[in-house]
């Protein structure tokens, strides 16, 4: 298969720090930084430079901390955003205007032919001072293709590198976003950036479908944090792009390292079923996975753990078969009869019915209390 054209642009340290109540420091910033470019993410979006002094501080030293990814910022289509932007000496700028009606109606108050003439200028100023420049529109899913074909056209002969097209509020459905990605790049070719929120849970699926219908860049979070419900996880982007897309650049043996870094750093854990990163997303009870496992870890595991810097775990449980209990047993150094091995189940079976775990300490309480042999 020819991999897939794509570049990845991780947006944690500025869309995933709007997550109510992350913030950041800047030392953070910088760690998650290089944990990013050590992935091989080719873009790492640094912060909104016009936010604070302490902000452009931050960003110009990600910018200086000879990194290998490029850094972007972000800026309105407005002056001081963009002088601010070029101050921190960044690779790219990312201007962005809100296009949908609805959001043209009350924030901006003006037609929405003059929005885009403003922001047209803004695009050639910022181009004429050397940078990478990437045209955004927030809103796009709920903007008239015609009007984001017009303003994606008109952004590249003004200067823009990129453009971009953003689920702002998470709207669309994979068949929506294939829908749509594929109509604009019949008009536009030029490379077309995807930025999904995560409100209906789609925000991965959408950033893969419009991978796969032509987008270039596309822009993840670290666990997906972000705004409400949070943005597309880049350890699920880069996971399916490794097995659908061909794409195996990417070194996803540090998923696990840099889920922990964000976590520890936003104070906000995966939720234990989280795919790749979650503390569940290679742990097993049922008896009859287990007992397969043990033959061919591929009869329930589609992702290798491996791969993913992930470690397997076999859990006691109500579900649990002769087979895992046997093989975590002798984990531990014991020897089970068969009658040992069914009075241990029935005390698993017991105090996980109700409710209780079933720990590696309450497991050799039972074995002990089996008074099975233990391994020289």
């Amino acid at each position: 298969m020819k991999p897939w054209n794509i570049e990845i642009c991780d947006v944690t340290l500025r869309d995933g720090e709007q997550t109510p109540g992350v913030s950041f420091t800047c030392d953070e910033k910088v760690a998650i930084a290089r944990a990013l470019d050590e992935i091989g993410v080719e873009v790492i979006e640094a912060g909104f430079p016009v936010v604070s002094s302490a902000e452009k501080e931050c960003v110009t030293a990600i910018a200086h901390s000879d990194l290998d990814a490029r850094v972007c910022c972000l800026a309105r289509a407005l002056k001081p955003d963009i002088e601010a932007a070029l101050d921190c000496d960044v690779d790219m700028v990312s201007i962005f205007i809100a296009t949908s009606d609805l959001h043209i109606r009350h924030k901006y108050r003006k037609p929405r032919a003059e929005v885009l003439e403003d922001a047209l200028d803004m695009v050639e100023f910022a181009s004429d001072h050397g940078v990478q420049v990437r045209f955004a529109a927030e809103d796009a899913s709920r903007t008239d293709p015609l009007f984001l074909i017009e303003m994606y056209n008109r952004g590249a002969e003004c200067g823009a590198n990129l453009v971009s097209f953003a689920d702002t509020v998470g709207c669309l459905t994979p068949l929506e976003i294939h829908a749509v990605i594929s109509r604009i790049l019949d008009d536009v070719h030029h490379p077309l950036c995807i930025h999904c929120h995560n409100d209906l849970g789609f925000a991965a699926a959408n950033t893969i479908t419009a991978a796969a219908a032509g987008a270039f860049q596309l822009h993840t979070t670290v666990n997906g944090i972000g705004e409400r419900a949070g943005n597309a996880a880049l350890e699920q982007v880069l996971v399916a792009l490794r097995m659908k897309g061909g794409v195996d650049r990417y070194d996803l043996s540090r998923l696990q390292d840099i889920s922990r870094l964000v976590a520890r750093c936003s104070g906000v854990a995966p939720e234990r079923t989280r795919p790749i990163v979650g503390e569940n997303a290679f742990a097993h009870e049922s008896g009859i996975h287990i007992a397969a496992i043990l033959e061919d870890p591929a009869t329930y595991e589609s992702i290798p753990p491996e791969l993913v810097g992930g470690e397997r775990r076999f859990v006691l449980g109500k579900h649990t078969g002769r087979r895992a209990l046997e093989h975590i047993a002798k984990a531990y150094g014991f020897i089970l009869s068969d009658g040992q091995v069914r009075w241990v189940l029935e005390q698993i079976k017991q105090r996980s019915e109700g409710k209780c775990s079933v720990t590696p300490e309450v497991l050799c309480g039972f074995l002990r209390q089996a008074k099975v042999g233990v391994l020289q």
